[in-house]
């Protein structure tokens, strides 16, 4: 196999675990408040991975690379606040998908100002890869039913700042990864990530009920902790633009979920997105 293909086939190993992981938490987020929810499932994954790491007696990688996953898990945790925030503000659809397609644009263009322009076909397919982004998360009002609010310059000035810390934890954990001991690593991660979580959900305490979310804490955390794994993995091999692409294609795990356990089906919109995903991994893939 290829570098660009293990990159790929890792990344959708990623965005399937990443996928699940929204819609575990989505599930959890009907019943108790999203940040409690994502804050269990940091906490968790910070204490198992610990316990792993001490328990094996894993040798810690140089500081650099753990310091590169803290400052990424940290921001990363800061951008989710943000996003959630956004969303909150009004006009979910355009600012999810104005905060995905950041997500991987930012990545995209730090891996061509870093390794250079791609070839024509991997060009194509990045092409592909973020168009098909924004159709998977962006998904108008029906005609007919209803009539789309103007999007709050708040929102959307909240969503890009959340797509840009979105994208920055990619580059951060893909320095992160250049050295040994991923389980280390990813253990920074949580637990500066975790710090954060608890120091924004003292900013700003969310409503009650505080209970109900420790279980899809746990089990969207431990998905998302995988994921990060799987990309982290996916980091080694060839240009980050792909692998950092494929992986922000997640969306689209969720969505099927969606339809498959909940019964909400997706648009055609949605549909189409998601086969112009798949025809971008084979592409970048090559």
């Amino acid at each position: 196999m290829t570098s660009s293909g293990a990159a790929a086939g890792l990344g959708l190993l990623s965005a399937t675990a990443w996928g699940g992981s929204d819609f575990v938490g989505g599930v959890g987020a009907r019943r108790a408040p999203a940040l409690l929810v994502v804050a269990a499932g940091h906490i968790f994954s910070f204490l198992v991975l610990a316990a792993i790491c001490a328990g094996l007696r894993l040798a810690l990688p140089s500081p650099h690379f753990l310091l590169y996953a803290a400052l990424g898990g940290f921001e990363g945790s800061l951008a989710l606040a943000v996003f959630y925030r956004a969303l909150a503000m009004g006009a979910m659809g355009l600012t999810a998908a104005l905060t995905g397609l950041l997500t991987a644009l930012v990545p995209v263009t730090y891996s061509i100002f870093l390794d250079g322009l791609p070839g024509p076909l991997t060009a194509v397919g990045l092409t592909m890869g973020l168009a098909a982004i924004w159709m998977i998360t962006h998904a108008p009002a029906k005609d007919g039913v209803s009539k789309a609010a103007p999007a709050p310059p708040a929102a959307l000035l909240l969503g890009v700042l959340a797509g840009i810390g979105f994208g920055a934890q990619l580059i951060l954990f893909k320095m992160a990864s250049g050295g040994s001991g991923m389980l280390w690593v990813m253990t920074s991660a949580r637990g500066a990530g975790s710090v954060a979580m608890l120091l924004v959900i003292v900013a700003r305490p969310p409503k009650a009920p505080w209970r109900g979310f420790w279980l899809t804490g746990i089990a969207a955390g431990t998905l998302d902790t995988i994921g990060n794994l799987f990309y982290l993995d996916a980091t080694r091999f060839g240009r980050l633009d792909v692998s950092a692409l494929v992986c922000s294609l997640y969306p689209a795990g969720t969505i099927l979920l969606a339809a498959l356990v909940l019964g909400e089906r997706p648009t055609r919109r949605q549909v189409t997105g998601m086969a112009l995903a798949l025809a971008a991994v084979a592409l970048l893939s090559v």
